[in-house]
């Protein structure tokens, strides 16, 4: 327990009194230095502890180069980064491993075409050690921002912007999009399912791009008026079943490319009187609990993990940043991570 007694903060020379060792070693191990053998490792801990000595951060950052900061950078706008579930699932990993990294979450995100600007100053100006991006569009500028300033960045998804798979070292983490699709599909079509529409996310995302891919890969001579383009929102699935019920009223089945267009195409085929999924399955892809388990009924869809995907980022942009040959640094450069994706099975489908 640290002293009772009050009096001035505790200093590095008291913390190296209290363990008999010199002030040095005491700098070491608080900055996460090597070299300290264990038992005075332990020993320096305890007397931390002990006197409730708390590091100087300035001070500690001249030493270890580092600011314990990483930028979480959205690339969407506020209403839509608090109203996605995804968001919040991603942010859920990322702040949940950067607290085991001992590591602060700075949470940036796009509202328009000014924010590059200020989010470019704040990256070069040294305030965080590294950045993680997604939500990122084909056109968007942070890939070229995070390469002026030289920040270590990890992304989410796939890169797709002009160039992108010619940038070996830039890492991202991403799930199966495609094959994810290519199950979902395929699962329909055993169903019996003859007539499968697709309501398609963004066009400048890779998510969105894959997912219409494995769509188009089971079903090579699909109807083009069976497919409808959505933004990833619930209402943009809603205007795209009711697009796509105007146009092809026969069909049987539904694969949309995320939960929350799933839930709003849901809404439109009960208003038109049809059943789920006895006149129409339809399955999402994501997974979010609060949308495919909230949903009448429940949501056939392909999970991806999320929240997971979050966690890999940060441990990605840790190796990164070890590159440097400090301790514990690896033996190669960070790579990309493609998770897996599962069908969970529900009653929609």
């Amino acid at each position: 327990m640290p002293d009772p007694s009050p009096g001035a903060r505790p200093t590095l020379e008291a913390v190296a009194a209290r363990a008999g060792v010199s002030r040095a070693t005491v700098s070491r191990v608080v900055n996460g230095g090597a070299g300290v053998r264990r038992p005075l490792v332990e020993r320096v801990r305890r007397a931390v502890e002990e006197l409730g000595y708390i590091p100087n951060h300035a001070a500690r950052t001249l030493v270890t180069r580092r600011n314990g900061a990483v930028a979480v950078i959205i690339a969407e706008p506020e209403f839509r980064v608090f109203s996605d579930p995804f968001f919040e699932q991603q942010v859920r990993g990322i702040s949940r491993e950067l607290t085991a990294h001992d590591s602060q979450l700075v949470l940036l995100w796009v509202e328009g075409a000014g924010d590059y600007e200020r989010i470019a100053r704040y990256l070069g100006g040294g305030h965080v050690d590294g950045a993680l991006a997604f939500s990122v569009h084909d056109d968007d500028e942070l890939p070229s921002i995070v390469r002026r300033v030289q920040v270590p960045t990890v992304f989410g998804g796939r890169p797709g912007w002009p160039g992108a798979t010619g940038e070996l070292a830039v890492p991202y983490v991403d799930a199966d999009n495609r094959g994810g699709a290519r199950e979902a599909v395929r699962y329909l079509l055993a169903q019996g399912r003859g007539r499968i529409a697709h309501i398609a996310g963004p066009r400048d995302q890779t998510s969105a791009t894959d997912r219409l891919a494995g769509y188009r890969d089971v079903l090579l001579d699909a109807d083009p008026d069976l497919v409808a383009q959505g933004d990833f929102t619930e209402e943009s699935g809603a205007r795209a079943m009711a697009e796509l019920l105007e146009r092809r009223p026969g069909l049987d089945a539904v694969f949309a490319g995320n939960d929350l267009m799933a839930s709003g195409a849901l809404r439109v085929l009960r208003e038109r009187g049809l059943r789920v999924p006895e006149d129409v399955a339809l399955v999402g892809f994501d997974d979010m609990a609060s949308v495919a388990e909230a949903t009448d009924p429940p949501l056939t869809t392909v999970r991806q993990d999320i929240e997971g995907m979050g966690r890999l980022m940060v441990r990605l942009l840790m190796r990164a940043l070890h590159q440097d040959g400090g301790p514990g640094a690896p033996d190669a450069a960070p790579g990309s991570v493609i998770t897996p994706t599962e069908l969970v099975r529900r009653a929609s489908a």
